[in-house]
């Protein structure tokens, strides 16, 4: 896995800079100058949001860096630094980072089956069904999102949904020499928009559904649509080979159009490639539902997961194993026993109540999740809910609304809060809350506990026999970012220890106490 810096300066139509007498061999390339891969690594130097990278060159093991490429302020502070390694200039390094980290480690998704999985809510979900079904079927598989990486069921440690693409591609190429076969991953908007999955030769793109996230990133929905529309549009150099898309939602039916040749998904009844009818739903939440697929070939699946939306993320990750001409009916089987961290995940520790942590963390997913909950239970509903700092500030109000149209107990809590007054957030939200209560036809407390683990305890307190309550937005997390320090905090623990209070009132329970302004 290398190539030559002449075959990369060509490749990126860079201008090279002090060019060297004889051609060098590039075997890796980072964007951290403090973690660049080992000897033979080229740096790639980008503007940051106050200092141009190419400002590290000379620091930490950026030193050790064989070659640098950057844009043309880059070179520009290189020159001016005396730098004497070679250097390739380009226009845009996050442009050409893709196409030149896949050369680097030798192309290495041309080698196996990649499948993408894009949208708001439900790319983990549907990322673990294809994982389990690709695994039944005989496959070796990698997956990479939102909980993280595996290489054949070994966890691999990343931070972001999409990796930064040196990251991606030293991945890829880890993952074919570990033999995979089929890989797995979730497509954010910020990595189509950033070029973060350029250099990657998908075979299946998949579509989930698009509701309001990520518009501190995007200006508008529209923005956001045309971000998740580059892995389907025709022309893009980012479109899969073969696509699929869930036309449930409108979003759905216009990227369908956008796609032209996708094979469409539905589970409302509208007439598709895949639909899924018969759904039958038992008391502790699992389904079973039939797959109508083309040719007129049914498939009977059975879902521990609950709720709505995990039948359309099965069916929608039946039909993207089909594209990749996987058997079904092996791939089905492999469906029966997936469980997903922190999506819809039941805290049973012997209650007469329903308790449950989800990763809900914006208005549709909110309303999905308590819907859910309220057609598994016979008496009240309470939830959680809170909204992150430094993120899309539009949806904290409708998130709280939402909720209080739904449940009977809203408790307005904090999330991440992140660089933000954590009570200014709540404010958003609980105003929300107060808002749909004023609307509901049923009676709604609403409440504003500040306080995450006091605010938890607060709910369970609250439950009675036949009752649901759900804690919502931080799912599998296992942090609480709090002015820029992160707090160990996990709501399935919090939850659990509640939990063992109420039913042992008589023991003592060392509860954690609030983390609020640490």
């Amino acid at each position: 896995m290398a190539t030559s810096l002449q075959a990369l300066a060509k490749l990126v139509a860079g201008n090279l800079n002090n060019s060297p007498n004889s051609d060098l061999e590039i075997t890796g390339i980072g964007l951290d100058s403090s973690n660049l891969p080992a000897d033979g690594a080229i740096f790639a130097a980008v503007p940051g949001t106050r200092v141009h990278g190419a400002t590290f060159a000379q620091q930490d093991q950026a030193a050790s860096a064989v070659a640098i490429l950057t844009d043309t302020e880059g070179g520009q502070l290189l020159q001016e630094a005396g730098e004497q390694r070679p250097v390739i200039v380009v226009n845009n390094v996050r442009e050409v980072l893709g196409v030149a980290s896949s050369s680097i480690y030798g192309d290495p998704s041309a080698d196996f089956v990649l499948i993408g999985v894009t949208g708001t809510s439900g790319k983990t979900t549907t990322s673990y069904l294809l994982e389990k079904g690709l695994m039944a079927a005989g496959h070796k598989v990698g997956l990479i999102g939102t909980t993280g990486t595996r290489i054949n069921g070994e966890v691999v440690p990343t931070k972001l949904t999409t990796p930064e693409a040196p990251t991606l591609q030293a991945l890829f190429a880890r993952m074919h020499e570990q033999g995979v076969t089929h890989v797995v991953m979730e497509v954010s908007s910020h990595a189509l928009s950033l070029g973060r999955v350029a250099g990657s030769h998908f075979d299946v793109s998949a579509f989930t559904n698009l509701s309001q996230d990520h518009l501190d990133f995007h200006p508008t929905m529209e923005d956001y649509f045309e971000a998740k529309a580059l892995f389907f549009r025709p022309e893009s150099a980012l479109a899969a080979a073969k696509q699929v898309v869930c036309i449930d939602d409108e979003w759905g039916v216009r990227m369908a159009g956008v796609a032209g040749n996708a094979q469409s998904v539905s589970t409302h009844g509208d007439p598709a490639d895949f639909r899924a009818h018969d759904i039958e739903v038992s008391e502790t939440g699992a389904q079973r539902f039939k797959v109508q697929a083309p040719a007129g070939v049914d498939l009977n699946v059975q879902l521990a997961l609950p709720g709505a939306f995990n039948v359309a993320n099965a069916t929608l990750a039946i039909a993207a194993a089909s594209q990749a001409n996987i058997d079904l009916d092996a791939f089905v089987a492999g469906l029966s026993e997936v469980a997903v961290p922190g999506r819809m995940e039941r805290i049973d520790e012997g209650q007469d109540f329903l308790a449950v942590v989800d990763y809900a963390h914006k208005p549709g997913a909110v309303a999905a999740v308590l819907d859910t909950l309220k057609t598994q239970i016979e008496g009240r509903l309470g939830v959680v809910i809170g909204a992150g700092g430094d993120r899309d500030a539009t949806k904290r109000g409708p998130m709280g609304l939402l909720s209080a149209q739904r449940a009977n107990l809203v408790i307005v809590t904090d999330d991440n809060p992140r660089s933000e007054v954590p009570a200014t957030i709540r404010a958003a939200v609980l105003a929300g809350a107060q808002e749909g209560a004023a609307q509901a036809t049923h009676e709604v407390e609403v409440r504003e506990i500040g306080d995450r683990a006091a605010a938890i305890r607060a709910l369970i307190e609250w439950a009675q026999p036949g009752d649901g309550i759900v804690v919502a937005g931080k799912g599998h997390e296992v942090g609480q970012l709090i002015a820029g320090v992160s707090h160990h905090f996990d709501d399935r623990e919090q939850v659990r220890e509640a939990l063992q209070a109420k039913l042992n009132p008589l023991a003592e329970q060392q509860l954690p106490g609030s983390t609020e302004g640490k």
